[in-house]
């Protein structure tokens, strides 16, 4: 069952009607109607204030409910990419989310972290500041594995640098992709949300402080073949 099914089956369940739900989320009835025609996707914090009217986890929320075949194949894929997985974790915490040194670049005035392991090599590349734009990437052997491009952009002159990296390194291994779910801390928070799994996927994150929205980035990849 996808996202929209979900909310207008949960919709009718509550006995709403797209405008007295629309009312209740503060958004308008065209909003509704596009996110239940599969058109559009609520904010972060709405998906959130849904999760809570419906009594429904987010996860649930927002990933597809797969038949017993993709699920099966999931699981022996993320079976066998569970070291690659780690590894991807571990790539991360040591790059950007750690500080770490940038290396040559790549591409003029590109910003390039790498880190290796074996016949494991990961590649984070970006250009800009306040807004960018990158990709990162893993190679076993030498040959391109699986990759992710994001975009994002500062919003507002509260931003922390060092809040989001702290976000970033809490990357957990069910969700290897930028941070978990929900990170806060003092007036910061932190919140991602991921569509689909490690072979196909895209996600939003974004930072709030205090009830300002001030940070957003938007990402997508998958497995390379």
């Amino acid at each position: 069952m996808k996202f929209y099914e979900k909310i207008q089956k949960l919709r009718r369940e509550k006995g709403l009607s797209q405008e007295k739900l629309a009312d209740i989320m503060g958004v308008s009835r065209q909003s509704v109607a596009k996110w239940e025609a599969g058109n559009n996707y609520p904010e972060v914090d709405k998906l959130i204030e849904l999760s809570n009217m419906f009594g429904v986890s987010i996860d649930k929320l927002v990933k597809d409910i797969e038949d017993e075949c993709s699920k099966k194949e999931t699981k022996e894929l993320n079976g066998i990419d569970e070291n690659i997985i780690s590894f991807l974790c571990r790539a991360k915490k040591s790059t950007y989310a750690g500080y770490g040194k940038e290396t040559q670049p790549s591409r003029p005035n590109s910003h390039d972290l790498i880190y290796c392991e074996d016949n494991l090599k990961y590649i984070d590349t970006y250009l800009g500041s306040e807004r960018f734009i990158g990709e990162e990437a893993i190679w076993i052997d030498s040959n391109p594995f699986w990759a992710m491009n994001y975009s994002g952009r500062v919003m507002d002159e509260a931003f922390s640098g060092s809040f989001l990296k702290e976000a970033l390194s809490a990357v957990p291994k069910d969700n290897p992709y930028r941070g978990p779910m929900v990170y806060q801390k003092g007036d910061y928070k932190y919140h991602c949300i991921v569509n689909g799994d490690f072979e196909w996927f895209k996600g939003y994150e974004e930072i709030y402080f205090n009830d300002r929205k001030i940070y957003e980035c938007r990402f997508h990849g998958g497995v390379i073949s």
